[in-house]
């Protein structure tokens, strides 16, 4: 199977949707270190192809006091694979996770 053939204009578009995307997602877990918005707010968000992208980890560990470990011990204790993403949690995923960080 051989890739399609792709105009300059394609992949500079393609660039561009990229970059903006990538802008994006560090935006949003800068406002999550910051406390500009909660994690809840970032989880009723993950309908956005952006922000479906986003791992767990990645963005447990924006958290205030959350680091690698506690991120991943957080995750196993709700059912998490350590390599999900927001897209691929279920809603009993989601209710532990605002649950567990509800004070932050």
């Amino acid at each position: 199977m051989s890739l399609p053939a792709v105009s300059e204009q394609q992949l500079e578009a393609a660039r561009a949707r990229a970059a903006a995307a990538r802008k994006e997602r560090a935006e949003v877990k800068q406002a999550l270190r910051t406390g500009r918005t909660t994690l809840a707010e970032v989880l009723d968000r993950r309908d956005d192809e952006v922000i479906a992208q986003l791992k767990v980890v990645d963005l447990l560990k924006c958290l205030p006091r959350v680091g690698n470990k506690r991120a991943l011990a957080v995750m196993e204790r709700v059912d998490i694979a350590d390599n999900r993403r927001l897209r691929g949690l279920g809603r009993h995923q989601i209710a532990r996770l605002k649950e567990e960080f509800s004070g932050v």
